[in-house]
């Protein structure tokens, strides 16, 4: 049995076109407010003087690079920790689960998750996240956000397969230092990429409903 499931993200070729968000969106039925995986675009840059004419100033350094980011499944999920009523739970493939029978809808594992995953189903009253594509994966098929990845970007399968073959890179702005709950993640950074905490740039993406 896989011991740790995991995504694989080339940001270096993202065109954030939002393909696996929507998806994500579609498969799970989503409410509006609620997306289980987002895009975001990351941009940044400064301002210098022309050398032609140095009373004016122009864009300098501009870089602008998109990410595409859901529950990580984290090797140390912070989420299963804080939950009062024990109600999430680490598979033996290392899946992330919330029980949403067992929940209580305190909504603690939002306020300590670092990448805001799990969300709030105010209609049903519970904890809602990414759960891998948990049943397609049972039939052998892949999660609708790899399988929708039009740039084929986005990947998944054993952790270390993953890692053996891109490296262990987990973070890059605008997502939080890999070091805080070592998430189930690995990343080829885009050529602009900025090391997480020291970034220089801003989200830009408006998030959709």
């Amino acid at each position: 049995m896989t011991k740790q499931l995991g995504f694989y993200f080339d940001a270096s070729g993202c065109t954030g076109c939002k393909a696996c968000a929507i998806a994500c969106k579609d498969r799970s039925d989503l409410p509006v407010g609620i997306n289980f995986r987002k895009v975001y675009q990351y941009e940044g840059g400064s301002w210098g003087p022309d050398p032609r004419n140095p009373d004016l100033m122009i864009p300098n350094n501009l870089f602008v690079y998109s990410l595409s980011a859901a529950c990580m499944h984290c090797e140390k999920p912070i989420c299963m920790e804080v939950c009062p009523a024990s109600a999430i739970s680490k598979r033996d493939d290392g899946v992330v689960l919330i029980d949403k029978d067992v929940c209580i809808g305190c909504r603690y594992c939002e306020w300590a998750c670092p990448y805001a995953a799990p969300q709030f189903n105010e209609e049903k009253g519970y904890m809602t996240k990414c759960d891998f594509c948990q049943d397609l994966q049972a039939k052998g098929e892949n999660p609708v956000c790899v399988d929708a990845c039009v740039m084929r970007v986005l990947q998944y399968g054993d952790l270390d397969e993953l890692r053996a073959a891109h490296g262990t890179a987990a973070s890059i702005e605008p997502l939080p230092d890999a070091s805080l709950t070592s998430p189930a993640l690995v990343i080829t950074p885009h050529k602009h990429a900025q090391v997480s905490g020291k970034g220089t740039g801003h989200i830009i993406s408006v998030e959709e409903s």
